[in-house]
C-alpha cells in the first residue's frame, strides 16, 4: 500500500486532551501553488461552506457555526491544516463527525490532503458559538 493510499490515524492518550487526526487523499487535486490569493480565498470559503454542512447529531446547529473550527489554512502544496474541538471531550459522536469533516473537506477542489487536528485547548464553550447558534438553541 503506497503513502497516499494509506490513512492514518493516531490517538493519543485520552489523558493528554488531545488526538492527532492525520489523513491523506489519494486522489489527484489541482494544488494552489500557482493560484492567487483571491483564488486561494474562494477555496477557503468553499471549505466553511462544506464545514456549515457537518452537524453533531445531538445538536441541530453545524460545527462551524457552534465554534468548533479553530483554525483552517490551506497550505500552497493544497494541504488543508485545521483545528477543532469538540462541545465535549467525551462526544459519543466524535468518530463520525470527524470522518464527515474529513470526506467533506477533501471533496473541495484545491484540498489535496486535510491534517484534521482535535484539541481541547481552549476548552469549548459557549461563547465561541456564533449569534446565529446562540439564537437557535435558546442562549440568547
Amino acid at each position: 500500500m503506497t503513502k497516499e493510499n494509506t490513512a492514518i490515524v493516531d490517538f493519543l492518550s485520552a489523558k493528554s486532551r488531545k488526538s492527532h487526526f492525520y489523513f491523506l487523499n489519494s486522489q489527484h487535486k489541482q494544488t494552489i501553488s500557482n493560484m492567487t490569493q483571491e483564488e486561494k480565498s474562494k477555496i477557503e470559503e468553499r471549505i466553511v461552506d462544506i464545514l456549515k454542512t457537518v452537524y453533531d447529531p445531538e445538536i441541530p446547529v453545524n460545527i462551524w457555526d457552534l465554534g468548533m473550527i479553530y483554525k483552517v489554512d490551506l497550505q500552497e502544496d493544497g494541504t488543508l491544516e485545521m483545528d477543532m474541538t469538540f462541545t465535549s471531550p467525551s462526544c459519543p459522536a466524535a468518530d463520525f463527525i470527524l470522518e464527515d469533516v474529513r470526506t467533506k473537506v477533501e471533496s473541495v477542489e484545491g484540498v489535496k490532503t486535510a491534517n484534521v487536528n482535535l484539541v481541547f485547548d481552549p476548552a469549548w464553550d459557549q461563547s465561541m458559538m456564533s449569534e446565529e447558534a446562540r439564537v437557535e438553541l435558546g442562549f440568547d
